[in-house]
């Protein structure tokens, strides 16, 4: 997991589903270390992501929840809680993904252990017989599926990375540095990316490329229309891009795809943006 989330800020992606944060530049599985080390402070943190619990709680009892009133709340804060002390980055899944099946099975628990209220549907209701005669039940079917599916994904990750890595490792670029190598400006990030497309898009200058292991500067400026002292300044980030978008990388390529839009790469290709 450690990998993916040095992927993630090699391209300065945030995920669309996270709440904001206090440190923009720790992700929530840093914080959870932080915090276990005694780094960081654990209530808030908590408190930032009250409003995800109460999200992940609404979308599993299909109703709003008040976390000043409702006991459902207070049993996925509790599961949060626990998801931040049981979550492994090297399970390959991230926490948020993590805390919300923890919260998950704490409420489904809760479900068969209260029943309290007439409208809650009781949670044997959904058993079924299949054809040989054996009860199934649909939801602990579908949790198992989920859970299944979720590490099946992340080991294909893990395996693009290890892959991805090897790659680049020829061009004598480390995977851990790459975060390093990324410029701090969104703006120059997706320049360089849009010029790195160039490159594994043309056989010409991709082939010289693995050939000869070094970059094809004069005709990327030419291209382009930025600086030699730029593109030499970014030799290695560039590289590592064309090498991922050349690759059988899906898991990987798909951080790219919100900054490659043609609309994006157009404008950049004209802009005289420095990095």
């Amino acid at each position: 997991m450690l990998l993916l989330v040095v992927f993630k800020r090699l391209f300065g992606k945030h995920g669309s589903d996270l709440p904001p944060q206090k440190n923009e530049k720790a992700s929530p599985e840093m914080m959870v270390e932080l915090i276990r080390s005694g780094e960081a402070s654990r209530d808030a943190f908590i408190l930032a992501y009250k409003p995800y619990i109460a999200k992940v709680t609404s979308r599993f009892c299909k109703r709003y929840i008040d976390p000043s009133r409702d006991d459902e709340f207070s049993i996925a804060l509790s599961a949060f809680h626990e998801a931040m002390e049981q979550f492994s980055s090297q399970a390959g899944k991230s926490f948020l993904g993590f805390a919300e099946t923890v919260i998950r099975r704490r409420l489904i628990d809760y479900v068969r252990k209260e029943q309290r209220h007439q409208h809650t549907v009781p949670y044997s209701s959904f058993d079924r017989l299949d054809d040989e005669g054996q009860t199934i039940n649909p939801i602990e079917m579908q949790e198992s599926v989920s859970r299944f599916q979720d590490t099946q994904h992340a080991d294909a990750r893990r395996m693009e990375i290890s892959d991805y890595n090897h790659s680049l490792q020829m061009y004598d670029i480390a995977f851990m540095d790459l975060p390093d190598l990324s410029p701090k400006h969104a703006d120059s990030r997706e320049m360089l990316i849009a010029i790195s497309r160039t490159l594994a898009s043309s056989p010409g200058m991709y082939e010289s490329l693995m050939e000869t292991r070094k970059l094809p500067v004069k005709e990327l400026c030419q291209m382009s229309g930025v600086s030699r002292k730029t593109i030499e300044r970014n030799r290695k980030y560039l590289i590592a891009l064309a090498v991922l978008q050349r690759g059988d990388y899906p898991y990987l390529q798909h951080y790219l795809e919100p900054v490659l839009s043609p609309q994006k790469e157009a404008g950049h290709q004209s802009m005289g943006v420095r990095v």
